[in-house]
C-alpha cells in the first residue's frame, strides 16, 4: 500500500513557506537566546561607552546611555513579538467567536454584528488604538488591548465568510440530522475546516501586528523605558541617525526580517 505524500509534496515545493519558516525560525531562535542569555544587561548604561562603534566586545555598537545595542536588540525583538502575539491572540479569540456567530445564524444578527465592523473598520486600526490609548493611557498592556480590540473586526469578517461558505455544505448537515447541536457543528465540524484560512489569516496579521506595535512605540505610547522594543529604538535612534547609524539600522534590520519572515509564512500556508 502505498503511503500519500502529497501534502509533504506541496510543502517542499512551497518557497515562499520555506523562506518564512527558516526565517522565522532564525528570528525565534534570536529571541529565545535573548530571553536565556544577552551579552550585557540590556539596561546596564556606561558613559563611556556612549556611541561606541562595532567591535567584537560590541558586535552592533552602543547607544547614547552607552547600552549594547545588540543585548537590547534581543530583547527588544522578543518584546515586540510578544506584543504582537498577544495582540493578535485577542483578535483572532474575539473575532472567531463574532464572525462564527455571525456567519452561521445569520439574518439580523449578522447585519447587527456585521454593521459594527463596519464602523470599526472605518477607522484606521492605528487610529482607534489611540482612541483607546487616550482613554486608558500609554503602556505596553494598554497597547495590546487597544490593538487586539482593533484587529478583532478583521479576523470576524473572514470567519463569517469560511461559516457562510460551509454552514450549507453535506458534512454539516449530515452533522445536523444525527442530532449535533449549534454550538457543536459550529466549533467542532466548521471551525476545523476553516481552519487554514484562520491561520493564514493569522500569521498575515503578524505583520500588521509587528508594524502597529512599532509604530505605536516610534510615536512614544508603548512600552515604557527603560524596556527596549524595536519600535522604541528607533524612535529613540531618528536623533542620532547620522552620528549613529547603527543604532537605527540593526533594529530596523531585525524588523523587516520579522515582519517578512511572517508574511511569507502566511503566503505559503495560503498556497498549500
Amino acid at each position: 500500500m502505498k503511503i500519500k505524500r502529497e501534502p509533504m509534496k506541496r510543502i517542499s515545493k512551497n518557497s515562499n513557506f520555506i523562506a518564512g519558516a527558516v526565517l522565522t525560525g532564525l528570528i525565534l531562535l534570536f529571541i529565545i537566546i535573548g530571553c536565556i542569555h544577552t551579552p550585557y544587561d540590556p539596561e546596564a548604561m556606561d558613559g563611556a561607552g556612549r556611541f561606541a562603534g562595532i567591535s567584537w566586545r560590541h558586535p552592533m555598537g552602543c547607544d547614547n546611555f552607552g547600552r549594547d545595542i545588540l543585548s537590547r536588540v534581543m530583547t527588544g525583538a522578543g518584546t515586540t513579538l510578544g506584543v504582537a502575539f498577544a495582540t493578535v491572540a485577542i483578535g483572532a479569540f474575539f473575532g472567531v467567536i463574532w464572525g462564527a456567530f455571525a456567519g452561521y445564524y445569520g439574518g439580523l444578527l449578522d447585519e447587527i454584528f456585521m454593521r459594527a465592523a463596519d464602523a470599526m473598520l472605518a477607522f484606521p486600526s492605528i487610529l482607534l488604538a489611540l482612541m483607546i490609548i487616550g482613554l486608558f493611557g500609554p503602556g505596553k498592556y494598554n497597547v495590546i488591548l487597544a490593538l487586539g480590540i482593533a484587529f478583532v473586526p478583521s479576523f470576524a469578517r473572514i470567519v463569517r465568510s469560511e461559516f457562510i461558505r460551509c454552514k450549507n455544505m453535506d458534512y454539516v448537515r449530515s452533522a445536523r440530522l444525527m442530532g449535533a447541536g449549534n454550538l457543536r457543528i459550529m466549533f467542532v465540524h466548521i471551525l476545523p475546516n476553516a481552519f487554514p484560512v484562520i491561520l493564514s489569516s493569522v500569521l498575515i496579521g503578524f505583520n500588521n501586528a509587528v508594524l502597529a506595535e512599532a509604530g505605536m512605540n516610534y510615536l512614544g505610547i508603548g512600552v515604557m523605558p527603560p524596556d527596549a522594543s524595536l519600535g522604541r529604538m528607533l524612535s529613540e535612534a531618528q536623533t542620532y541617525i547620522f552620528s549613529a547609524p547603527g543604532y537605527a539600522i540593526f533594529p530596523g534590520i531585525v524588523l523587516i526580517l520579522m515582519i517578512l519572515g511572517f508574511s511569507l509564512l502566511g503566503e505559503g500556508v495560503r498556497d498549500n
